[in-house]
């Protein structure tokens, strides 16, 4: 059975050149575990590294992408390569629902969006994905932080944090991902 990894990243390629190398990293090391790509449809930033990466080691993708991104986040949209949503929620349910992990990886406030919304609905018990944070150069630590702030200010129980991994190179993230899937 082939596993389908989520990633959610940004559409630029960030401050530190370790994003975009992580990126490229991750891309191919889903195609060399025979894992699909599921991703927000973008061929700029570190998604269109992902995806590049993913695709030129021959790995099955799934692009979804909301009408209004179309032209801003990508120019290459092809309705028979991607799915093209109404919105961006249907966009991160329908990358959710066709996924088995989540991968966070730098990104702006829509990465951040879409792994609170992922861990929202694993803390509520809606399900059980592994969800990887990937620490890239200590990008999330500020993100950490804040989430150790909500369960010290008793928003949240300490539980939370079981709900994800973090990982600070695209090794530990792999070796999650294959833990947590049941692939080593």
């Amino acid at each position: 059975m082939q596993h389908s990894i989520c990633v959610f990243c940004g559409a630029r390629d960030g401050a530190k050149p370790e994003y975009l190398t992580a990126a490229q990293e991750l891309g191919r090391e889903i195609a060399a575990n025979d894992w699909r790509l599921v991703f927000g449809a973008g061929d700029k930033g570190i998604m269109g590294a992902v995806s590049a990466s993913a695709a030129e080691q021959g790995a099955k993708k799934m692009g979804v992408i909301p009408t209004h991104l179309l032209g801003f986040e990508t120019n290459n949209a092809d309705p028979r390569e991607n799915i093209v949503t109404d919105d961006m929620h249907s966009r991160k349910k329908l990358m959710f629902v066709n996924s088995d992990a989540v991968v966070l990886l730098p990104g702006g406030v829509g990465s951040l969006d879409e792994f609170f919304e992922v861990l929202t609905w694993a803390q509520l018990g809606l399900h059980d994905r592994p969800i990887i944070v990937g620490n890239i150069a200590g990008y999330w630590t500020p993100l950490m932080d804040l989430l150790d702030h909500v369960i010290d200010q008793g928003f949240a129980s300490p539980s939370l944090k079981d709900h994800f991994s973090v990982e600070g190179d695209v090794t530990g993230m792999v070796a999650a991902l294959r833990s947590a899937l049941n692939t080593e």
